[in-house]
């Protein structure tokens, strides 16, 4: 926002300046209108360039700050998930998220454990896929 009044208050000094300079020329005044209409309107068209390549840029980084909080919810959810479920050993397990793709990891106590946190990862809202990566670790 801020860069896009600065555009606008540059833009209109350049018209000011413009038309102030017409009017010190000797000549018909419609050489002079022509020339501050002239001015006036390149004068728009860099000011709107420049603001939409302010708002591309704006738009970019908003899109990457939305993927990093919808991993990180993603992430917290698929934990919540796991920590609920009864034995699972939810201190062994891992989740990363990066791009709605939720990498499990560590280890659990048999296969059936391990199907599970992928089934229950695979259930949250948002997530595209599960990479399991659990170690079965029998018990001793």
């Amino acid at each position: 926002m801020k860069a896009s009044m600065n555009f606008k208050l540059i833009g209109l000094s350049i018209l000011l300046l413009a038309g102030l300079a017409a009017c010190d020329k000797p000549g018909p005044a419609e050489t002079a209108g022509k020339k501050i209409d002239q001015t006036a309107n390149d004068a728009g068209k860099s000011i709107a360039e420049a603001t939409e390549k302010v708002g591309d840029k704006i738009s970019a980084q908003s899109e990457k700050t939305g993927v990093a909080i919808d991993d990180t919810e993603i992430t917290a959810k698929v934990k919540a998930s796991i920590f609920a479920e009864p034995g699972l050993k939810t201190l062994q397990i891992g989740v990363d998220t990066v791009k709605g793709v939720v990498t499990l990891s560590g280890s659990v106590d048999s296969k059936s454990s391990s199907d599970r946190a992928k089934a229950l990862a695979a259930s949250v809202a948002g997530v595209k896929d599960v990479e399991n990566k659990l170690a079965i670790k029998s018990a001793n």
